[in-house]
């Protein structure tokens, strides 16, 4: 039986070392063997816990803020509220319900989730089986229409390219057969127009990445918003600029070698914020500045939210596992200074609630 490992040797054996994104790619979308294919990603049982895993707050507040914005914007109906990589549809299923007192809006809303795997739409079929719900395979098959977009740990699985600084040069880092397993080589310097830009705060020997899909992700988004109105809410680890070797394989929630066997982990990198407010800002939209996400949820009123949570907790050890929750959230040490938060929204429009200065 072939493995996905086997897969990609003969492949470089055939065409040469392959990118970096090309590698990711493979490893977590092959039809038959990619990690979204075959792998229960999600929750405790998983290899990762998200957000909307962790507490039932970080939907009900995000849903909030795209509600705040629908009334500001003068309650577009119909409009499409969209989520791209729903996971098991636990962030939309609590937006949904923070959304329903709000008069007019869920009858207003058509929901899209972007989503490629079929054993996930299986799961968040399940999770949302009260609303009508449509799926597709990406942003480019959107509607045009007043669009409330949310995207949480989405980004970071983009594929990406990593390069080396020499001189005024590049050297991209490919993926190679090592023996039994993969390693990393160099191509020769070469220039990089899309990379030009970073000549400027790099060193030799600094890495830098690029995510060749960000830029089509981000101005399929804000050029719907540019058009139709909106509010897209962007969640995800990174920094405002790509600097050093973030690639990252997760398995069984701890770190593991991402050449080791192909498909069987979660593969990652940390999101250039920067690149997104670019592609954004040149479509007709505005962006937010970044901010924390502890931030971001402590302007949302997550402290206030989980007050009120507390006072109709059970027993004592329900109590402990939300603050718990509380603090994984919005702690500096734990998400809340790791991941940030950017909204793309359009000129003109108030100010997105959780981005007040």
């Amino acid at each position: 039986m072939n493995t996905l490992a086997d897969i990609l040797r003969r492949r470089i054996a055939h065409t040469g070392p392959m990118t970096l994104a090309e590698y990711m790619a493979e490893c977590l979308l092959h039809p038959e063997h990619g990690y979204y294919t075959n792998e229960t990603v999600f929750g405790a049982e998983g290899d990762f816990v998200t957000a909307p895993e962790i507490s039932q707050m970080f939907g009900e507040l995000l849903g909030l803020a795209l509600a705040q914005a629908w009334m500001d914007q003068g309650a577009p109906a119909p409009a499409v509220l969209a989520e791209a990589g729903p996971g098991r549809g636990t962030l939309m299923s609590d937006m949904l319900r923070a959304m329903r007192p709000v008069p007019g809006l869920l009858d207003a809303l058509d929901i899209r989730l972007v989503e490629a795997s079929p054993k996930l739409r299986a799961k968040q079929k399940d999770t949302l089986s009260n609303h009508h719900v449509s799926w597709l395979e990406t942003v480019r098959d959107l509607p045009e229409a007043p669009l409330f977009f949310v995207a949480n740990e989405f980004l970071d699985a983009l594929p990406i390219r990593q390069f080396v600084r020499r001189g005024q040069a590049w050297s991209e880092r490919l993926v190679r057969e090592d023996g039994d397993r993969f390693a990393v080589a160099l191509t020769e310097p070469a220039p990089f127009a899309e990379l030009d830009h970073r000549l400027a705060d790099t060193r030799d020997g600094d890495i830098v990445e690029y995510c060749p899909s960000l830029p089509f992700v981000v101005s399929e988004i804000a050029g719907r918003i540019a058009r139709n109105g909106g509010l897209a809410l962007l969640v995800d680890y990174g920094d405002w600029r790509s600097r050093g070797d973030t690639f990252q394989a997760v398995r069984d929630h701890q770190p593991v070698d991402p050449f080791a066997a192909p498909g069987t982990a979660d593969l990652t990198a940390h999101v250039d914020f920067e690149a997104i407010a670019r592609v954004a800002c040149a479509e007709g939209t505005r962006t937010t500045p970044m901010v924390s996400q502890g931030l971001f949820l402590e302007h949302l009123g997550i402290t206030q939210r989980a007050q009120s949570l507390a006072r109709a907790m059970p027993n004592p050890k329900a109590m402990e596992e939300h603050i718990a929750a509380h603090r994984r959230l919005t702690h500096p040490q734990e998400m809340g200074s790791l991941f940030k938060a950017i909204a793309i929204h359009p000129t003109g429009a108030p100010t997105p609630a959780g981005f007040e200065t």
